[in-house]
């Protein structure tokens, strides 16, 4: 059954609260953002997953704008979990998205603004505050905004996977085996780089690159770009080809023939 969709009134005053967060982030972020004597608190006992004061900031000041324009909305948010709500939506928050390249002083990292309904993100914004970039798609939008103006979002049209490139936060990717399969696609493209976390999916939805592989996410990780990257034309999708809003393995990609190249290599 076809998803119903928001009427253009409440599209036009979730896609207000939306850009509301990303504003609300924005100075809370670049406070903190290589500040002498940034430190980081470890959320892992058995590795590093850093946590700031940036970023529980940053995800406060947007739950006030939430409590005040959407209070029957559901939040997810990394650093405080779940607020339920009573009106079938939720807005999943990443107030940092690369809080280890936030740590870093790497320009890069950015925040995730989704809304979601029970079928996965309606809408998504990937907001960089240091860059001024703002890419944003769902409910019919599609743009992308920053100091050289403002301009639609369009992913890359199909080419073979040998001229393509391909990003990846960790080169360990996940597991051996996950490391293993993306070490296969990495072999067939053109050129490979890492690091980047959220601004890989931004690049693509921006015509740039044509795949990013990931592993190990949270749905507060994807739902943004997935909804950027689709309403850019590309696709996102797991490792096996279903829905990947909920977390995991994801494989994004600019368009449905390079998806299906890459998939299949990495399935073997």
């Amino acid at each position: 059954m076809p998803r119903a969709e928001p009427n253009s009134s409440l599209a036009a005053e979730l896609w207000q609260t939306a850009h509301a967060l990303a504003d609300a982030a924005r100075p809370v972020t670049l406070e903190h953002f290589r500040a002498p004597g940034l430190t980081a608190d470890n959320k892992d006992a058995g590795g590093f997953d850093p946590v700031t004061a940036a970023d529980r900031a940053a995800e406060a000041a947007m739950r006030a704008v939430l409590a005040t324009r959407r209070p029957q909305d559901a939040i997810l948010g990394e650093e405080e979990g779940l607020t339920p709500g009573t009106s079938g939506l939720t807005w999943v928050l990443d107030p940092i998205d690369g809080t280890r390249g936030y740590l870093s002083g790497t320009p890069t990292w950015g925040v995730l603004i989704a809304l979601a309904d029970e079928a996965g993100p309606l809408l998504g914004i990937i907001d960089q505050p240091y860059i001024g970039e703002r890419f944003a798609g769902g409910l019919g939008v599609a743009e992308w905004s920053g100091p050289a103006g403002a301009r639609a979002l369009s992913s890359r049209p199909p080419r073979p996977l040998a001229e393509s490139i391909l990003f990846t936060t960790f080169p360990e990717v996940g597991t051996r085996a996950d490391r293993a399969a993306f070490e296969r696609v990495a072999e067939r493209v053109q050129l490979t780089r890492y690091g980047m976390d959220c601004y890989a999916y931004a690049l693509l939805a921006a015509g740039q690159i044509d795949l990013v592989i990931e592993a190990g996410l949270n749905s507060y990780d994807i739902m943004a770009p997935i909804a950027v990257i689709e309403a850019a034309g590309g696709m996102v999708t797991d490792w096996e080809g279903g829905p990947v809003h909920q977390g995991g393995r994801a494989l994004a990609a600019a368009n449905a023939e390079i998806h299906a190249q890459a998939l299949a290599v990495l399935n073997g």
